[in-house]
């Protein structure tokens, strides 16, 4: 797979770096593919507790490749709706994950690459850093990346940016809550670290129900069913295995056995 790179650091984390530096990281048909390919089969390893998404070069990704675009160019409607039906599918890959996915933004992100960062559950972007949903001025719209960037920045910085397709930085990103931190670049990996650790540290079947109890809560009424549902979730996980573990070994003053190993 000569377009990404991946890595396993540790056996309990992993690592995908876009690895087309020559071209500013930008999408072809081999890179989606590649990508909703790796997700799918590393979201299947038990032992797998965080998964890392990079870009080498200098740019995280500048969005889709010209070669690729000279081709859709020539495309016709069905054509057109075939080929963005699987840019979406590799967006609901990386989106769907039960795995935690940290983005590392070290570089200037436009279109696509937007999509990318918005996917991503823990995002930190290099000072200086720009951002840019491009689409418009091309005639075109970030329709396949939108659902998860629109709930990324929010509705109202979505009108904005969708709209003009302005350049903006880091900082601003870290304002609208796009990303989560935004560090100097020197900085980065050190940080990175850090919260790769975080994850690790904490229980893997935890952490993969939090993370789909964040996307059940989100946009829900706190009705007496939502209040049922959670009280039951709470129910499940503390008479689970790895619930009563935890428990255990906090009151016993050790390391749980999934830090321990």
């Amino acid at each position: 797979m000569t377009t990404l790179e991946i890595r396993r650091p540790t056996p309990f984390v992993a690592e995908i770096w876009l690895d087309r530096p020559e071209v500013r990281n930008a999408f072809n048909s081999e890179l989606i593919a590649g990508l909703r390919q790796a997700f799918g089969e590393l979201a299947a390893d038990a032992q797998l507790r965080v998964i890392v998404l990079g870009g080498r070069g200098k740019t995280f990704c500048a969005g889709a490749d010209l070669n690729w675009m000279r081709a859709m160019a020539g495309y016709g409607w069905d054509e057109n709706r075939a080929d963005a039906e699987v840019l979406a599918e590799m967006l609901w890959a990386i989106d769907s994950c039960p795995l935690p996915v940290v983005g590392r933004v070290h570089g200037d992100c436009y279109a696509g690459g937007m999509g990318l960062a918005a996917c991503c559950d823990v995002l930190l972007a290099a000072e200086g850093v720009q951002f840019c949903l491009s689409e418009a001025r091309l005639g075109l719209l970030p329709a396949t990346i939108g659902p998860y960037v629109v709930r990324a920045m929010g509705e109202q910085a979505a009108r904005r940016y969708f709209l003009t397709a302005e350049r903006f930085d880091a900082s601003t990103a870290r304002a609208l809550g796009f990303v989560h931190e935004c560090v100097a670049p020197a900085a980065l990996d050190a940080r990175l670290a850090e919260i790769v650790a975080a994850l690790v540290a904490n229980g893997p079947q935890a952490v993969k129900a939090c993370k789909q109890l964040v996307k059940d809560l989100a946009g829900r009424p706190i009705d007496a069913a939502l209040r049922a549902e959670t009280a039951r979730r709470i129910a499940d996980i503390r008479a689970s295995a790895e619930g009563r573990e935890g428990v255990r070994s906090f009151l016993e003053k050790r390391k749980p056995a999934w830090k321990a190993t």
